[in-house]
């Protein structure tokens, strides 16, 4: 499991649990980018966007957490 930080989001990424149904990058292309490395740049977007495209992930291999 990978872990993405900034100080108000943490977005974990579980490539064993991932199906590759590609709805991170089509949604928000700015965070979730697979020709980065690394592929995911909490910076991209605000946590909002980010919480709400997490939160679409089907296979649940996305989670977050906000920071307080």
């Amino acid at each position: 499991m990978s872990e993405h930080r900034n100080e108000k989001i943490v977005v974990r990424y579980d490539q064993k649990v991932c199906v590759h149904a590609g709805n991170c990058v089509k949604t928000l292309p700015a965070v979730f980018d697979v020709s980065r490395n690394p592929w995911i740049d909490v910076n991209g977007a605000t946590p909002e966007a980010i919480a709400k495209t997490v939160a679409a992930c089907p296979s649940g291999a996305l989670t977050f957490e906000r920071v307080q």
